[in-house]
């Protein structure tokens, strides 16, 4: 049979002969190109499950590294002007790793007096806790009872080992003071590893950037990956002095409350609000039940305990809710939903360091998203 021949200018109709025979040759290319793009997900969330499992088990060494790449971000400013005054970049280095060391052991040694005042008197308040949360948690108990009543009725198979385990379980636990131990040697350990990766971030400068820029094929690429790193330094910085700022605030604000309602300790009670303020929503969450526990041990009538809680959630909410937002808004155009998954997720990963690094992390890869085409619609559906 002769090929059919169709006239230059004219249109075959839908069903005819003409666009049948064309049909499957045209649709084959557009067939592959949407099976590449199903492959090369499918690779992409392989490849981005390896490496988060992979974080997850080497979280020892992978946390402080990435930890150390955000102080670098941050603090890439500061060593610019440490290098206009003609410092030696090692110096200038050095001076802004010691300045942490100095500011943190300073802190510590403040608050030594203060937390070991209040571990001493823990045999002492332990007592009182428990009665106080007795006379609260009556109601509970009572309906405790009801459902108790009703199981008795209708017992649910298997509630009775799963109290004997639990009880187990709690009686072979390893002890307090072992676990506070091994804790702090991990941090300690953490700490030392992050200020000898961040030392050494500073030191090299822009070599990493410099040998990025070196392998990217054209101009463009080139002045993109620059306009990235400069974007995500910038806000980093912008992000953390606002945040420093803020929660210095949060904590004198804290502190004069504390004072003002008889907890003693001002300085205390602001650094612990100063600090856990760098936690989104687990950190102000921890605070209340801080500020609540130390109510029920210190303050008299049984209502005051509340006292303290209470108006430490209304300067959290005048802070995290109005003003940091507000200084925030050009910069971090972030969906909340997002950052909350984000904290939970990364506290799952990484512990606390991991929820403080949730909202960093999140800003990093919308900056990223934002500057790469194909990305974009990541970087609109991150967005605000």
């Amino acid at each position: 049979m002769p090929d059919t021949v169709v006239p230059q200018g004219s249109e075959a109709n839908p069903g005819s002969p003409e666009a049948i025979q064309a049909g499957p040759g045209d649709a084959e290319p557009a067939a592959q190109e949407r099976l590449a793009k199903l492959r090369t997900i499918f690779v992409g969330g392989l490849l981005g499950l390896a490496v988060l499992a992979a974080s997850y088990a080497a979280a020892e060494i992978v946390l402080p590294i990435l930890l150390a790449f955000v102080l670098n971000l941050v603090f890439r400013p500061v060593l610019r002007v440490l290098l206009r005054a003609r410092l030696p970049q090692p110096l200038a280095a050095l001076i802004i790793v010691l300045s942490l060391v100095a500011l943190f052991g300073g802190l510590a040694v403040l608050l030594s007096g203060p937390i070991s005042g209040w571990i001493q008197q823990l045999p002492q308040t332990l007592p009182r806790i428990e009665q106080r949360v007795r006379v609260l948690s009556s109601p509970i108990k009572s309906l405790q009872g009801a459902l108790q009543h009703i199981q008795n009725i209708a017992p649910v198979p298997g509630a009775g080992g799963g109290q004997q385990g639990a009880a187990q379980g709690a009686a072979g636990g390893t002890p307090l003071a072992q676990r506070i131990l091994t804790q702090v040697w991990t941090v300690a350990g953490g700490a030392f590893t992050t200020l000898v990766a961040l030392f050494f971030l500073l030191v090299s400068g822009e070599t990493f950037l410099r040998r990025l820029v070196e392998i990217m094929p054209g101009f463009k690429e080139k002045r993109q990956v620059v306009d990235i790193s400069q974007e995500i330094e910038d806000d980093l910085s912008v992000y953390l002095a606002t945040i420093t700022m803020m929660n210095s605030f949060v904590g004198v604000a804290t502190g004069l409350v504390a004072w003002l309602c008889g907890l003693g300790d001002p300085l205390l009670w602001g650094t612990i609000a100063f600090l856990l303020n760098y936690v989104p929503i687990l950190g102000p969450t921890m605070g209340v039940i801080i500020f609540f526990v130390a109510g029920l041990v210190t303050l008299d009538p049984l209502w005051m305990a509340f006292v303290p809680a209470g108006l430490y959630i209304l300067i959290h909410v005048a802070e995290g809710e109005t003003v940091t937002p507000m200084l925030l808004a050009r910069r971090f155009t972030v969906n909340p939903v997002l950052v909350m998954i984000g904290v939970f997720f990364w506290y799952w990963m990484w512990g606390v360091v991991g929820a403080i690094l949730a909202t960093p992390l999140l800003a990093i890869t919308k900056i990223i998203c934002d500057r790469i085409e194909p990305l974009q619609p990541v970087g609109h559906f991150i967005g605000r």
